[in-house]
């Protein structure tokens, strides 16, 4: 099973590919923080602050202002998210994240997605908040219990 998410942004892709794969602006919308710039074949470890959380992903394809490929997860058996940018023109980009491996014989998998499609619409609410009006107060503002 899949889940896909899509925002419009109004920033040129290149702004936006930037925000991910650059550690510096990451911490603005996302985690708090990204070990280094996002590059092929490398291993990012992400920290989360306000949950104390640290996760690794490894980034499987890069395509510079269009294209992003990293998997998460424990042993490889994690999910594949392959994050997507299409410009509409030079101020404005549809962003495209789709999570794959969920597993629909999960009992619990419907949950899954669901909680899933409200990690992905808060992350990219608050990518848009940060990359159209500067803001980076909603970052970490999700609450999971």
């Amino acid at each position: 099973m899949n889940n896909l998410t899509k925002f419009k942004i109004l920033k040129s892709a290149p702004e936006v590919f930037e925000a991910f794969v650059d550690p510096a602006k990451i911490g603005n919308f996302w985690f708090s923080s990204s070990s280094e710039r996002w590059e092929e074949r490398k291993t990012i470890i992400l920290k989360y602050e306000e949950y104390n959380a640290e996760l690794e992903i490894d980034i499987k394809e890069i395509e510079k202002n269009k294209k992003i490929v990293f998997q998460w997860g424990a042993n490889g058996e994690g999910h594949t998210i392959t994050i997507t940018l299409k410009e509409i023109d030079p101020n404005s980009t549809i962003i495209e994240v789709l999570e794959e491996g969920f597993n629909e014989n999960d009992e619990d998998h419907v949950n899954q997605l669901i909680d899933n499609k409200e990690g992905w619409v808060f992350m990219l609410t608050s990518l848009k908040a940060y990359l159209e009006f500067g803001i980076n107060k909603l970052r970490g503002g999700l609450v999971k219990e």
